[in-house]
């Protein structure tokens, strides 16, 4: 399954929208500077252009500089969640990296669903097939690591 690494950040949005916006001010002065037929009125048009210009400009960079990006640190962490299931005779061993300190970790096992979860908001859900009639047997956690026996 391919999976897109890269997100589209609002600074490419921001190299799309400046250089529409220079040729929109431009032409709004040249249809100006044409209607107005002293060279002191067009200078004058020209320069609040330019002004106006590099003000939307600013803004504008300040603005996507401001917004939080597309996936925050947390969200990635947990898309690229990874975890191991070895099936054994009779068995499965489960390990997987959860967050938090022993005492916050909880762990079920209902109808072959093995639910975890850790602190930071951290919860998810694992179906295991052909383990509805199993429980867990063991349950460990050392490092930051679970590591779970189901019989």
């Amino acid at each position: 399954m391919a999976s897109y690494k890269g997100a589209y950040s609002n600074e490419q949005s921001l190299n799309f929208i400046i250089p529409i916006m220079v040729i929109l001010f431009l032409g709004i002065i040249y249809v100006m500077t044409q209607r107005s037929g002293s060279g002191f009125v067009s200078f004058i048009l020209i320069g609040a252009a330019a002004i106006t210009m590099f003000y939307w400009v600013r803004v504008l960079k300040k603005i996507t500089k401001d917004q939080k990006p597309l996936y925050t640190a947390r969200e990635q962490e947990t898309k690229n969640w990874v975890y191991d299931l070895i099936r054994g005779e009779g068995e499965f061993v489960f390990v997987a990296e959860v967050p938090g300190p022993e005492d916050k970790i909880a762990v079920r096992l209902i109808d072959g669903i093995l639910y975890i979860r850790g602190s930071g908001g951290f919860s998810k859900e694992v179906p295991i097939e052909g383990s509805i009639q199993m429980q867990i047997f063991d349950f460990k956690y050392r490092n930051g690591v679970l590591t779970l026996r189901i019989k």
